[in-house]
């Protein structure tokens, strides 16, 4: 398992509009709500998510559902951090209902990767944001959750 770092925790509310015909949440609305946490981090950070045309996206996301989610109620999604690279950093969620924190109801990941949006290409991270992220696990060393 990677080295990774808590970083962010947010609630919001499970909308009425998140919900399917079928009466639970949609499996999108469980990426939005990953897309916010990871958001009000950065914003948090004084980063922010784009400056001068060079910021924050997404090359590749996941997520695993464990529990249906209906309304109404309230969420809380804990958002890790792992070791940044050149350019990028994996992030993680954990997402509970406030109401049943014991009960993990989907886990899910991205890549983030910083880009220079006007040269279509990856660029370093910032100094700012590497000094947020947990450093590599030592070799040898097993990493942890």
């Amino acid at each position: 398992m990677t080295h990774r770092r808590l970083v962010h925790r947010t609630r919001m509310p499970i909308r009425w509009g998140d919900m399917d015909a079928l009466g639970h949440v949609n499996n999108a609305a469980y990426f939005r709500y990953f897309e916010q946490a990871r958001v009000e981090w950065l914003e948090r950070t004084g980063l922010g998510l784009v400056q001068d045309g060079v910021g924050a996206v997404i090359v590749n996301a996941s997520c695993t559902y464990h529990r249906a989610l209906v309304y109404p109620g309230e969420i809380e999604v804990a958002v890790y951090a792992g070791p940044p690279g050149r350019s990028s950093f994996e992030t993680w969620y954990a997402l509970h209902r406030t109401d049943a924190p014991e009960v993990l109801c989907a886990e899910g990941q991205a890549r983030v990767v910083w880009v220079d949006h006007r040269a279509g290409r990856s660029v370093p991270l910032p100094e700012a944001l590497r000094a947020l992220l947990p450093a590599p696990a030592p070799d040898g060393v097993p990493a942890s959750s």
